[in-house]
């Protein structure tokens, strides 16, 4: 069965969304609706319905000369955001353990090399799509909607500023958690695959911590 097409509003968007995820619009930046209905190459009206949606997730907010932009990162907000994620998503991914089967092992190794490659390369938002497509490919096999969106918009609301950590990965020393999780997938070790998730996004929040004196 063929999925319908989507919407205007809907590819408006996903794509805005996305510049919000992999750092496209870094904070401190505003821009115009017009500017950013011109980089997506549509009207005002799908990104005005886009803005409103990025918003209300806490993506995005509005400025009194239509300009809008990242939210700014307080500590406070850091940190709870950095315990809202440290809380639901080991929860989330073993939730997910059960229906990764080894066809999905195989696809997350196939993930983890290529997030690799883009390390190699200095390519960050190679590794943010990477790092992205392996934590979210896990917590898709929870098949928990509810847990699923919360994170979902937890990622967006910290994706901007791991793009600003990430701008030289060769200057950063990451240590493979995804090649531990990946291990324990084939043990099915539940113990050593949540603290794998764990270290991963302890490792990552720790990126931004240091990296910001705000923080």
């Amino acid at each position: 069965m063929q999925s319908s097409p989507l919407t205007v509003n809907e590819s408006t968007y996903r794509a805005l969304r996305e510049k919000i995820l992999f750092g496209d619009m870094l904070p401190g930046r505003p821009v115009t609706l017009r500017g950013l209905a011109e980089s997506l190459n549509v009207s005002p009206t799908p990104i005005r319905e886009s803005v409103r949606r990025l918003i209300a997730e806490r993506a995005l907010t509005m400025h009194d000369n239509r300009r809008v932009s990242i939210p700014v990162m307080t500590a406070k907000r850091f940190q709870e955001i950095r315990l809202a994620r440290l809380l639901l998503e080991p929860e989330l991914a073993c939730l997910a353990m059960s229906s990764i089967d080894q066809a999905g092992i195989n696809e997350l190794i196939e993930i983890d090399l290529k997030t690799d490659k883009a390390v190699e390369n200095d390519d960050v938002e190679g590794y943010m799509r990477g790092n992205y497509d392996f934590h979210f490919t896990i917590y898709r096999h929870a098949s928990s909607d509810v847990l699923l969106s919360l994170v979902d918009s937890l990622w967006l609301q910290f994706g901007p500023y791991m793009r600003q950590v990430y701008n030289h990965l060769d200057s950063i020393t990451l240590d493979d958690k995804h090649r531990v999780a990946t291990r324990a997938l084939k043990n099915n070790d539940v113990i050593a695959f949540k603290n794998a998730i764990m270290e991963d996004l302890q490792q990552g929040m720790t990126y931004i911590d240091a990296s910001n004196s705000d923080l």
